[in-house]
């Protein structure tokens, strides 16, 4: 297999040399189960296997491209639960990206444990800094393929084995045609491949004639894009406009592998397809991925990246509470994250789903958690939604905890000291920690007091005391309701209070209610339910009361094994907080997923113009114009490569199709699909053209599915990719699906072409 490895870009490192030689670990999932495995890095150096001892046979444990990070033993719940037994400097945890569950180690000695840190974290450096066409001719996941298709381990593979391997690919192909492209790959005349020819097989069975037909279509001779033939493509076809002439000569040094063909200012075939498969040729404009909207306006004028039940990693009832729910919260680029509290033994105040059988962990131990990855992902603020249901005692060794833990990073008054008149932006937030939560008493009176001196505090409190109670008459409807806010509120501890600013939980009546009696910076909750009745019965009011002050909306008690809710119906009112469990996969998840995708994943997103206006006319239900319909025509080309849903079972392949989705208001809500192609996962064909209607594109996204076709029953989920319409480019676009946990499916993706077209005349709803 040696030649076929020759084309990794490993760093010549001792530590990846030794983790090649192999060494024993232990395998820990609970207190209970911790198990001896032998580890080794297989020479692709792309993928980690494992026995149960040395000699014995190994099975893949996991691929470097499938990890996140590598953390210290220190850093693991579990193994710091274990510390008495095993030392914490020999443990390690390997993260893995989406919902899988982490990998906890235990090497024989804290030396092989930092081997394997620094090893595991230099490939995952490495991985991440190739783009998607180096990935794409990376041979270590061919490797891994060879590895699986040669049965008797022997460095070559017979044609019965490719056959074999071609079934467990997805590929169902003529024989008569297998043979010959066998044949054609096996330079050596030995009736085997070997690695680098397995390498040449690989490339005959992935040609993409649909890709070379567009080539030859631009291409005078055929055989290349003269500079001015590709800026007439990336005109006519990518409607890249004005800007074609210079992002042409940027592509041609990007993609173009042959060092004469930048020169001469031409790209091949190869740097053609190359520039298809990468970013560049991405359906998700790159100019979106950096933070590119105005981060300058109040916090009320965007979406924020909310999570609900936070510690939880499980079910409502009887799941897991953990600090890792709050860590995967966090790298997701979630900015609001829920923290229930309740009294705790011996004067700690511990989380939980209170009155269920969710296990506790320590209100200190989410603290320091919060505080230690609040600003991995994004510099932007986070906000802590406080369920207090502590008594007095612990609420002040909460209060304790937030300001001795968070320190400065947490916000404990207004930014400048001043009464604001708006709620501030996320710019002026940045890397600060905020808590919403129940608050006794005003800004204003907290700020009063700060400026008082502590005497004449003192002075005019003895003066206050034996004051009587004014008539209500004399009461103004604000004071009113503050005196009956005050009757109904428990206990809260002022030290506790004082902490929360901007985010001052008040309860829901109405809209006018709001208007005459709230401010800025009090925020109300909503379940799923009421906020969808109010999203119908008052839409227009909705939008107007979310462009001034925040709105969280939470999923229904009744959702205990926590599913999801469609977050787009909210958003669509311009309701900011959406909390979602985000510990579960499905459709709901890709939506919320697919909008944070863009800005750089910083957890907050500009709300559209008409949704920040306060006298805005939109409402969700009732679309009207200004608002100028888009027609959307997408000609679904081809699939590469699209995964088998059982690798386990040789004998099936799939039968794909298309689903492609607009998610926005009620009318533009809709779904089309191709028919299905049969046993073809490799390289399936489509040609099919979807048009769709789009009232309001600034709040739509589109969702592109790819199923199993099964006539018997529902179709199997394959992969899918979501995204804001806004973010979306025209022209030949290659979409890289994502798995079911929104992780890469890489080399998975289909070929399309987008074309928009504005239409003349306003639409009316």
């Amino acid at each position: 297999m040696a030649s076929l490895l020759q084309g990794v870009r490993l760093p010549d490192n001792q530590d990846l040399l030794l983790m090649q030689e192999g060494m024993q670990m232990r395998k820990v999932r609970s207190k209970n189960w911790k198990k001896l495995r032998y580890f080794r890095l297989q020479d692709d150096g792309m993928t980690v296997w494992h026995s149960r001892q040395i000699g014995w046979r190994a099975k893949p444990s996991f691929s470097i491209s499938d990890v996140e990070t590598v953390r210290e033993g220190h850093e693991s719940e579990l193994l710091r639960g274990l510390a008495e037994e095993f030392p914490l400097e020999q443990g390690f945890t390997v993260v893995f990206h989406g919902r899988r569950s982490n990998l906890d180690l235990v090497a024989n000695s804290a030396k092989e444990a930092q081997i394997w840190i620094r090893g595991l974290q230099l490939l995952v450096d490495v991985v991440t800094s190739m783009d998607q066409q180096e990935q794409l001719d990376q041979p270590g996941w061919l490797s891994d393929w060879f590895q699986r298709g040669d049965k008797n381990q022997d460095g070559r593979m017979t044609f019965r084995e490719v056959q074999r391997l071609l079934r467990l690919m997805n590929v169902e192909m003529d024989q008569e045609y297998a043979v010959q492209l066998f044949q054609a790959a096996d330079k050596s005349q030995s009736g085997t491949l070997e690695g680098e020819e397995f390498v040449e097989f690989y490339k005959a069975l992935t040609k993409r004639p649909e890709v070379e037909e567009l080539f030859e279509k631009f291409s005078a001779d055929g055989q290349k894009l003269t500079l001015l033939e590709f800026v007439d493509f990336l005109r006519e076809e990518q409607k890249e406009g004005d800007r074609a002439p210079d992002l042409a000569l940027e592509l041609i040094d990007r993609h173009e592998p042959s060092d004469s063909g930048k020169r001469r200012h031409v790209l091949s075939m190869d740097g053609f397809l190359s520039y298809l498969c990468s970013k560049d040729g991405d359906i998700f404009n790159p100019a979106c991925r950096p933070i590119y909207q105005d981060m300058t306006q109040p916090l009320s004028h965007y979406y924020i990246n909310s999570s609900h039940n936070t510690y939880l990693v499980g079910d409502q009832l009887c799941g897991q509470s953990s600090v890792e729910g709050y860590i995967r919260a966090l790298r997701r680029g979630c900015r609001c994250v829920e923290v229930d509290v309740w009294d705790g033994p011996n004067g700690e105040p511990i989380v939980y789903h209170g009155h269920t059988l969710t296990s506790r962990i320590l209100f200190q131990d989410v603290v320091a958690t919060v505080a230690q990855y609040a600003f991995q992902t994004s510099d932007y603020p986070v906000i802590l939604s406080l369920e207090n249901h502590c008594s007095l005692e612990q609420q002040e060794v909460m209060a304790h905890h937030l300001t001795e833990i968070l320190g400065e990073q947490l916000l404990s008054t207004t930014l400048d000291g001043l009464l604001p008149i708006e709620l501030p932006s996320p710019e002026e937030l940045r890397r600060k920690i905020l808590l919403k939560g129940k608050k006794s008493r005003t800004l204003e009176e907290d700020l009063e007091e700060e400026e008082e001196e502590p005497e004449q505090k003192l002075e005019m409190e003895a003066q206050s005391e034996p004051k009587p109670e004014p008539e209500p008459q004399e009461l103004s409807p604000r004071s009113k309701d503050r005196k009956e806010e005050e009757k109904s509120k428990p206990m809260l501890c002022p030290s506790l209070s004082a902490l929360v600013v901007y985010l001052k939980n008040v309860p829901f009546r109405n809209f006018t209610h709001s208007r005459e009696h709230y401010r800025f910076y009090e925020i109300s909750s909503f379940s799923e339910a009421k906020a969808k009745s109010l999203v119908k019965e008052a839409g227009n009011e909705f939008v107007r009361h979310n462009t001034w002050q925040l709105s969280r909306v939470y999923p229904s008690g009744l959702r205990t094994d926590s599913s999801n809710y469609n977050p787009q119906e909210l958003w669509n009112a311009g309701c900011q907080m959406v909390a979602m469990n985000v510990q579960t996969a499905g459709l709901e998840m890709d939506i919320c997923d697919g909008l944070f995708r863009q800005n750089s994943g910083c957890g907050y997103v500009l709300k559209p113009d008409f949704l920040c206006d306060t006298q805005s006319s939109f409402h969700p239900e009732r679309p009207i114009s200004p608002f100028k319909a888009q027609t959307l025509l997408i000609q679904v080309i081809s699939g590469q490569q699209l995964p088998k849903l059982d690798n386990t079972k040789e004998g099936s392949i799939v039968d794909p199709l298309v689903k492609v989705e607009i998610i926005g208001v009620r009318p533009d809500t809709t779904r089309q699909e191709t028919s299905y192609v049969e046993n073809n996962g490799f390289n399936p064909y489509w040609g099919q053209t979807l048009c769709f209607r789009v009232l309001v594109p600034e709040l739509a996204l589109l969702r592109f599915v790819v199923e199993d076709y099964d006539w018997k029953s529902r179709n199997d989920f394959v992969g899918q990719y979501t995204l804001p319409w806004t973010c979306m480019q025209q022209g030949y676009r290659h979409i890289h699906l994502l798995s079911r946990d929104g992780t890469s499916l890489h080399p998975a993706s289909i070929f399309v072409h987008v074309c928009i077209q504005e239409e003349l005349e306003e639409a009316e709803g």
